[in-house]
């Protein structure tokens, strides 16, 4: 066996995949065959339903069935509505959002079921369901009226309207189902290598899937969109944003929203698309300040780190500016990554291997314990 140790397994292949590859040199997130911003930009997020769960672009019929089968399976068990309104209200978005995937796994008659067929349709349930405990969540937690998703819409102009109770302007349906795809996969990051190796043990799709919310809701991995927000706010303007980011790196803390694990010195694509669309919104918003504060706090972190933005960055004002709540930043990235994981829950049961790693022990050895099994010898003792 290889000692050969490399922390948080940096630049370890993992697996083999057909989903998605970011391809550092090229600046191409490659997605089953496409470039993931090339797909932003000319098909909708259910057209990348069809590519993931099925590995095609469908055509136009199969894209109104797709759309079809989620709108049949809207709607969640009365017994989830009622857990949800149960969490307390200090509770975190994100732990909401685990509890209700959790208890809506119960009701899914095909859980235990592996197959390829049971698992896309378990798919397409969670894609109808999950940004419904995210909307619904929020509101039973702030103590608003629920919204239920409007068949006349599309799915992610209903996602919206739940949300924020608004039928969306076709350029923010527009904006927000970008947002959607470039969220929905981005090769093995922590929350998909997660469901993946649970789904490894052979455990089922609503529990992989409950595995990458924990993992989504560290500060490392999600949650990033939402830091990157409150700091904006927190400035209120270019100038104060400098002074901000300046007064952080002086005290060597971190800057939300730059550099990536992956892209290190390279820029995310997707952060190029989302400034675009922030460019766009802030116009319609009458808002031109914040992206120009964005562009300002890009600029000094290039210039003093050398450091691009990544998709959190630019995302953050653009949910800021289509009316979505703060705290449901990173549950809307997991509602929208709730297609690439489960790809990989699907990938990764039809062709199977049990993850089980070694470690490179660094404790003590030949250390021998004290005899207390000796029970004859204890009641000697203590005659």
């Amino acid at each position: 066996m290889s000692d050969h140790y490399l922390p948080g397994l940096e630049h370890v292949i993992a697996n083999e995949t057909s989903i998605s590859y970011l391809d550092v040199e090229k600046e191409e997130i490659v997605i089953r065959g496409y470039d993931l911003i090339e797909l932003a930009r000319h098909v909708t997020y259910l057209d990348c339903v069809g590519l993931l769960l099925e590995g095609a672009l469908p055509s136009g019929q199969r894209l109104l069935e797709i759309e079809s089968q989620i709108q049949s399976v809207y709607g969640l068990p009365s017994n989830v509505r009622a857990i949800l309104h149960l969490m307390p209200d200090q509770a975190d978005m994100m732990d909401v959002l685990r509890t209700g995937i959790s208890a809506l796994a119960s009701f899914d008659e095909e859980l235990d079921d592996r197959s390829p067929d049971a698992n896309k349709r378990k798919a397409i349930r969670l894609l109808a369901k999950v940004p419904q405990i995210v909307a619904y969540g929020y509101r039973a937690i702030t103590k608003q009226p629920l919204v239920e998703p409007d068949p006349a819409l599309s799915y992610s102009a209903n996602f919206l309207y739940m949300i924020t109770g608004v039928i969306p302007t076709p350029i923010e349906e527009a904006i927000f189902d970008q947002s959607l795809i470039v969220y929905s996969e981005h090769e093995l990051p922590n929350s998909s290598f997660t469901a993946r190796v649970i789904a490894s043990t052979q455990s089922d799709l609503y529990g992989a899937l409950v595995g990458a919310v924990a993992s989504l809701k560290g500060t490392l991995h999600g949650g990033a969109n939402e830091a990157v927000m409150h700091m904006l706010l927190e400035a209120g303007s270019e100038d104060d944003l400098e002074v901000l980011i300046r007064s952080k790196l002086a005290r060597k803390e971190r800057i939300m929203g730059f550099g990536h694990r992956v892209y290190m010195r390279k820029p995310d694509p997707r952060a190029l698309l989302m400034k675009e669309a922030l460019a766009q919104l802030a116009v319609t918003c009458n808002q031109p300040e914040l992206y120009d504060m964005c562009v300002r706090g890009e600029e000094i972190m290039r210039t003093e780190k050398g450091l691009h933005p990544n998709l959190d960055y630019y995302a953050a004002p653009v949910y800021y500016l289509l009316g979505i709540p703060i705290e449901l930043f990173t549950p809307v990235f997991l509602a929208s990554r709730t297609l690439g994981i489960s790809a990989h829950v699907m990938e990764q049961h039809a062709n199977n291997r049990l993850f089980r790693p070694r470690v490179r022990y660094t404790g003590a050895r030949d250390l021998h314990p004290p005899l207390r099994r000796n029970s004859s010898e204890s009641e000697d003792e203590n005659e």
